[in-house]
């Protein structure tokens, strides 16, 4: 095999799937960003980010006690510590109430349901009886019998325990109920800090903490120790390499030569200035994909170009596009390109994104199925245009206006204010911008998938276009 070819069987090899559904993540994807590292202390209650940018990973990755010790001296105060879910997407009755159950206890009061999920884990870690044969009976003693409620807490304790609580958009379809279950939730943990010992972490999307939910005295206490899961462009490609060499097939060590990787207990990690974007992090990805994207530099450098173009509205890429785009351009370029002399064929980058394109589409899809319902109508359309091209589409397709559409999660949260607050929601969310000269501006990132054109863009897969429209109704 050519050197380009051995690479390129490096990145099919590697690890650079980033969903995470509960399991435990595999040691050598663990990857901490500097800009990270605020939002696993203890003292952070409140983790902000939009979707496939590690809350789900981190929560998963907290749990586990060898990927904390992995994190070694950055993160000290992990060690020798208790962690548990107090809500995720996979439910866990006995530890925490699902949707279900909030709506069963819609005339309880969200802060004292969330309590009676901590009183419960305190009571198991200290085998202590308290009514728990459904959770109507543990908030029932909660509020009957407050002083042993007090009591427990207060106890003397000879470890340290945290509850993490991830998909928390999973617990209510309505936002308004949502908004009064997350404050609850807030509010317990503001109840929680008054404990020494026990800790609480709030994974939120960033639509969810652009509400009310903080809107309780003393939120500026948790708002103080507020995080955000941000990745810059020297993030996304140390974490590209760091899953890179810890492949565990025979072409993953010809990776870690190339950039001299270091070894610790079975799990490799890349050189500090491959965390930074450095010169070498740079060579490091031109050995992949070369200087430019196409004969010359006219066409941009692949090292920006693959991050740039996975951006959304509001300039941030997450690790989720950038590992499937670059792993889709090393298929292609096996498939397409078997004897380039790079492992990664520019055209291949440009067919990465649209892959990405169109699993952020579906991941859209899940989490907003509104948003899918308008944006498959521009279908065709090329931006950036005006907003009355767009206003007329939609006035055409939906007579009735946004609240007609119907869905069986969050609706979109200003459906209310007409198209005004669609086009704001979709704003908020980074699916569209507004350039300076009023036209409406669509991302890469999202024009692809939903099958809208821009002139020498890259273009959308026929495949994806015709699937679009297939869903069109």
């Amino acid at each position: 095999m050519t050197e380009a070819q051995l690479l390129r069987a490096a990145i099919l090899e590697a690890p650079l799937e980033t969903s995470h559904f509960g399991e435990e993540p595999l040691p050598g994807t663990l990857y901490l960003p500097l800009s990270h590292l605020k939002a696993l202390r203890l003292e952070a209650n409140v983790v902000i980010g939009g979707r496939g940018v590690g809350k789900s990973f981190w929560t998963a990755a907290l749990q586990t006690e060898s990927l904390r010790k992995l994190l070694g001296s950055s993160t000290p105060e992990l060690k020798d510590l208790e962690v548990q879910l107090g809500f995720a997407t996979r439910e866990a009755m006995d530890r925490y109430p699902n949707a279900d159950v909030f709506e069963v206890l819609r005339d309880r009061d969200p802060y004292d349901i969330w309590r009676a999920v901590v009183l419960r884990w305190v009571a198991s870690r200290t085998q202590r009886t308290i009514p728990v044969e459904n959770w109507a009976a543990t908030v029932e003693w909660l509020k009957t019998r407050p002083e042993e409620a007090a009591r427990l807490m207060q106890q003397p304790r000879d470890w340290r325990g945290l509850l993490l609580f991830d998909a928390l958009d999973r617990c209510s379809t309505d936002w308004q109920r949502m908004d009064n279950i997350v404050r609850g939730l807030l509010r317990a943990i503001l109840w929680l800090k008054s404990f020494p010992g026990l800790y609480g972490k709030v994974f939120l999307r960033e639509d969810q903490a652009e509400r009310t939910v903080f809107n309780f005295p003393d939120a500026s206490k948790l708002l103080a120790t507020k995080a955000d899961l941000i990745w810059a462009r020297h993030d996304l490609h140390g974490l590209l390499w760091q899953r890179l060499i810890n492949g565990h097939h025979a072409h993953s060590s010809h990776m870690r030569q190339s950039i001299q990787a270091k070894e610790r207990d079975g799990v490799w990690s890349i050189r500090d200035e491959m965390k930074r974007d450095s010169e070498s992090q740079r060579k490091a990805f031109e050995t992949l994909a070369g200087p430019w994207m196409g004969k010359d530099r006219r066409r941009g450098v692949p090292y920006i170009w693959s991050v740039g173009h996975l951006a959304d509205g509001r300039g941030q890429t997450s690790p989720r596009s950038f590992l499937a785009a670059i792993h889709q351009a090393a298929t292609d370029s096996r498939d397409k390109y078997p004897d380039h002399e790079l492992a990664l064929h520019y055209e291949s980058i440009k067919r990465g994104i649209q892959k990405a394109s169109e699993i952020r589409v579906n991941e859209i899809a899940e989490d907003y199925p509104w948003v899918t319902e308008i944006l498959i109508k521009l279908k065709g359309m090329n931006v950036p245009c005006s907003y009355d091209e767009i206003l007329s589409r939609w006035e055409q397709e939906f007579p009735n206006g946004p609240q007609s559409i119907s869905t069986d999660r969050l609706p979109a949260q200003h459906a209310t204010r007409g198209w005004e607050g669609i086009r704001e929601d979709l704003q908020r969310l980074g699916l569209i911008e507004t350039k300076t000269d009023s036209r409406i501006d669509m991302p890469d990132l999202y024009r692809v998938g939903f099958g809208l054109g821009r002139k020498g863009g890259v273009k959308p897969r026929k495949e994806v276009a015709g699937r679009v429209a297939g869903n069109d109704r």
